[in-house]
């Protein structure tokens, strides 16, 4: 079946919503090498690059946030595909401004795979490059087993704080150093209510019923852990929250950043009703939350759902969360 969608050939759709994307933000991103997304005004020698990777069809994410204090390139692949490494190496190579490349990957096993090519690439050639690992779903793995886990909307706030630090002047070591501290406190899961379409065949990776919720489920439509009966925003709010809080163990007193991402057809009303239940319980634990967001970060097409994420928070990595960006869908000032 194919979706009832505004394009063109299916051949064509990639190279497509990338040129719409730069033509729409030109102040902020244009086109490098072969279809890298690059700040249009390049970071000045002597601070640490920031890269990512993915496939495409998930937009805003990743290359949605190109721009200063975030990625400096983003390489996007086919639809849910992970680009070559030949492109990436690429891309490291522009990124590099003298002090070397931090490449931050969603643990993905196409991405994953990719990317530890391109090390080795760059490595041979002797790029300064390390890489920083997204896995904060806490679904795909045990907790024993955090490399196991999956990355998801986690990939914002690690992009976020690395770039940051970036701007900052820090090393390449000092920045890996925040970003794995920061990536160990962060948590996140994700629920479906319908599944993600392949834009040009119109298949899906699973199926739900029609009263039914899938919890767990990944950012590139694969199924989740357990099938339930479709609850309220209230109970899956907190449902959700509670599984959160007590595997990252998060205590009273305790500051937390919480996300509210979209999956692409769940709306902002039903977000920020989610929110506020989220907000509501925390309280009552006598949790703060020091920062949040709600809105579309990473989707999967017409997938309806949400991610939810939490990290903790202490005053270092509140001050590069609040520290100025400006990136097509993210901006601090």
């Amino acid at each position: 079946m194919v979706m009832k969608k505004f394009m063109n050939d299916p051949e064509n759709l990639v190279s497509e919503l990338l040129e719409g994307y730069v033509l729409a933000y030109p102040q902020i991103v244009k086109f490098a090498g072969e279809s890298l997304v690059a700040r249009t005004t390049p970071k000045p020698p002597g601070k640490v690059g920031i890269v990512t990777l993915g496939g495409s069809g998930h937009e805003p994410g990743l290359s949605g946030y190109v721009g200063f204090g975030m990625l400096d390139i983003s390489i996007p692949g086919e639809i849910f595909a992970a680009p070559g490494p030949k492109r990436c190496l690429e891309a490291i190579k522009i990124a590099d401004q003298g002090a070397g490349v931090l490449f931050v990957v969603l643990n993905h096993a196409g991405d994953l795979m990719t990317a530890n090519y391109t090390m080795e690439l760059a490595q041979k050639e002797g790029i300064k490059v390390k890489l920083a690992l997204v896995h904060e779903d806490i679904a795909s793995g045990p907790p024993e087993k955090p490399k196991e886990r999956r990355g998801l909307v986690g990939f914002l706030p690690i992009v976020k704080i690395a770039g940051a630090a970036a701007e900052q002047g820090k090393t390449l070591e000092e920045i890996l150093t925040i970003t794995n501290k920061f990536g160990n406190t962060m948590r996140s899961i994700a629920v479906a209510l319908n599944p993600g379409t392949h834009p040009c065949t119109g298949g899906t990776m699973f199926t739900l019923g029609a009263d039914e919720m899938g919890i767990g489920v990944g950012q590139h439509g694969e199924a989740g852990i357990e099938r339930l009966k479709m609850l309220s925003a209230d109970d899956t709010a907190q449902l959700l929250l509670f599984r959160l809080l007590e595997d990252l163990g998060v205590k009273p007193g305790e500051e937390l950043l919480v996300i509210m991402n979209s999956s692409g057809a769940t709306t902002m009303m039903e977000l920020f009703i989610l929110f506020r239940r989220v907000h509501q319980l925390l309280k009552a634990k006598k949790i703060k939350i020091t920062g949040s967001l709600v809105g579309e970060f990473i989707t999967t097409q017409e997938q309806a759902g949400f991610q939810m994420f939490i990290a903790k928070m202490d005053k270092k990595l509140l001050d590069l969360w609040n520290a100025p960006c400006n990136t097509p869908y993210l901006t601090v000032q």
